[in-house]
C-alpha cells in the first residue's frame, strides 16, 4: 500500500484512528508505505526514511533511515531535531488580547448545511482558528458563508452565501483574499515569475541592456507569449504537445529551441552574463543574488523566500507546483503588495503538505500579516498552528449531524481545559497544562 499524505484534512482524533488501520494492514502481512510529514505518523512507524536536507537543488538525499528513534537521534536530519524538541516552534509567551473594545466580523444565525444557527464573533486584527474534527462544519461557516457573504458584498461576487441572518462589522474591511490550494495556472505557461508579477521587471531590465537597445528590442520582445522573440516551433512554450486521444497529453520537448522558448537572436542578449532563458532557470535563492541590486525585483524574491519557496525556479511550469506549493506563492504575492491593513485572509488548512519546518515559516508569514493590523481566519486541525492562535473557534462536537455546533470561542488555553472539545484534549500537554 502506498498512501501521500493521507492524514491531510484529519482532525487528530481521526488520525489516530487512521494510524491504527494502517497498523492493522501490517499485522495482517501487507507493506505500507507513507509520504508523511505528520509527527505521530512518524512515531508510530516502524522504519523511517528521512529525505534532504533542503528542499529542491538542496536536496534528494537520504539523510537518515531507521526506526523513529534514531532517525531522532541524527545530527543532520531536521525532521529528527523537531522530533527530539532540539527544534521547535514555540507557544508564544503573550497573544494579542480579544477584549471588549476589539472590534468584530459578527456571523448572525449561520445555519447552512448542518450548522445548527451558530452566531460567532471574529476579532479584527487577531489571528483565529477555527478547529473542529472532520465534518464539524468549519468550512461551512468560514468559506460558504463568511467568505461568500464578505467577497459579494465588496466585489459583488457572484456567490451565494448559505443561510445566515446578518453579518455585522464589514465596514472594517477593503478586501477579502481566500488564498486556498488551487493552482496558480494550469498550463505551462503561467509560472512563478509570471504570477507574483516579476516577469514584467525582468523583461524591461533585459530590454535595457545595450545589445538590445542596438537591435531595437523592447520589453515584448523576451515575452513567450507574444510571437517576436519567442520560438515560433513551439510558440514560446518549450514544449510540443503531442494529443494520445485516449490518454492525457505528453508533452516532448521542442526540437528547434531545445526547450529554450526563446529564439538565438533572444538569447543572445545578455544581462550580466546570462540570457533570458538562463535567468528564467535560476532558483528564487539563486536570483536575489543575482538581482539584489534591482530593487523592484528583489522585494518580490524576498517574499518568495520567506515562505520558505527559496529552492523553486522563475520559470517552473505551474502544473509542477504542488498545492502547498502553490499557496505559498499566492501568500508570497499578498505580502509584495503594499498593505492598507484592512484585509481579511482565509485560509483553508494552510499546513497541507508542510513539514515542521515550512509550518515555522507560514507562521511567521502569518503573524507578520496580523501584526500589520490585517485579520486572519485560518481553519486549520495542525496544533502546531493552533497553539499559536490568538483565538479559537472550535466546532463539533462530532462530525456531519453530531456536529454543526460552536463548542467554545477563546483562547488556546481556555479550549485545553474543555471536558467535550476533541482538539482541547490533543492541544492541552502542547501547552504544558498536563
Amino acid at each position: 500500500y502506498v498512501l501521500d499524505e493521507p492524514s491531510i484534512g484529519l482532525h487528530q482524533r481521526d488520525n489516530d484512528r487512521l494510524i491504527g488501520t494502517l497498523q492493522h494492514l501490517r499485522d495482517l502481512g501487507n507493506s505500507v508505505l507513507v509520504v508523511e510529514h505528520d509527527e505521530d505518523m512518524i512515531r508510530a512507524a516502524d522504519h523511517v526514511v528521512d529525505m534532504g536536507p533542503g528542499a529542491g537543488v538542496h536536496g534528494g538525499r537520504v539523510l537518515a533511515q531507521g526506526t523513529p528513534e534514531e532517525v531522532t537521534a541524527s545530527p543532520d536530519s531536521i525532521t529528527g531535531r523537531y522530533l527530539s524538541g532540539a527544534l521547535r516552534i514555540e507557544v508564544p509567551t503573550q497573544r494579542r488580547p480579544f477584549t471588549d473594545e476589539t472590534p468584530r466580523l459578527r456571523v448572525v444565525n449561520a445555519r447552512g448545511h448542518n450548522l445548527q444557527g451558530v452566531t460567532v464573533e471574529f476579532p479584527v486584527g487577531l489571528l483565529t482558528c477555527v478547529t473542529g474534527v472532520s465534518g464539524s462544519g468549519k468550512s461551512t461557516l468560514v468559506n460558504d458563508t463568511l467568505y461568500a457573504a464578505v467577497a459579494r458584498k465588496l466585489y459583488q461576487a457572484h456567490l451565494d452565501p448559505e443561510p445566515h441572518d446578518e453579518i455585522e462589522g464589514l465596514e472594517l474591511f477593503d478586501k477579502v483574499i481566500n488564498v486556498d490550494q488551487s493552482p496558480i495556472g494550469r498550463t505551462p505557461r503561467s509560472n512563478p515569475a509570471t504570477y507574483t508579477g516579476l516577469f514584467t521587471p525582468i523583461r524591461e531590465l533585459m530590454a535595457d541592456v545595450p545589445t538590445a537597445r542596438e537591435r531595437g528590442y523592447n520589453a515584448g520582445r523576451f515575452s513567450f507569449n507574444v510571437a517576436g522573440g519567442r520560438c515560433e516551433a513551439c510558440q514560446g512554450d518549450g514544449v510540443l504537445k503531442v494529443e494520445m486521444h485516449f490518454l492525457p497529453d505528453v508533452y516532448v520537448p521542442c526540437d528547434v529551441c531545445q526547450g529554450k522558448r526563446y529564439n538565438r537572436e533572444t538569447l543572445e542578449v545578455l544581462y550580466k552574463g546570462k540570457n533570458i532563458h538562463e535567468v528564467l532557470n535560476l532558483t528564487v535563492e539563486d536570483a536575489l543574488a543575482f538581482f539584489s541590486a534591482v530593487p523592484s525585483i528583489a522585494r518580490k524574491l524576498q517574499t518568495l523566500m520567506d515562505v520558505g519557496l527559496g529552492y523553486i525556479r522563475l520559470g517552473q511550469s505551474a502544473t509542477t507546483l504542488s498545492g502547498g506549493e502553490a499557496q505559498r506563492v499566492k501568500l508570497a504575492l499578498e505580502l509584495s503588495k503594499r498593505d492598507t491593513g484592512r484585509t481579511l485572509y482565509i485560509l483553508d488548512e494552510p499546513t497541507t503538505g508542510l513539514h515542521f519546518h515550512d509550518i515555522a515559516l507560514l507562521l511567521k508569514v502569518l503573524h507578520q500579516l496580523r501584526d500589520a493590523g490585517n485579520t486572519i481566519v485560518v481553519i486549520e486541525h495542525n496544533l502546531d498552528v493552533i497553539k499559536t492562535a490568538d483565538w479559537l473557534i472550535d466546532m463539533g462536537p462530532e462530525g456531519g449531524s453530531g456536529g454543526g455546533r460552536l463548542l467554545l470561542a477563546g483562547t488556546p488555553e481556555a479550549l485545553a481545559v474543555h471536558d467535550d472539545s476533541h482538539t482541547g484534549r490533543y492541544l492541552k500537554p502542547l501547552l504544558s497544562l498536563v
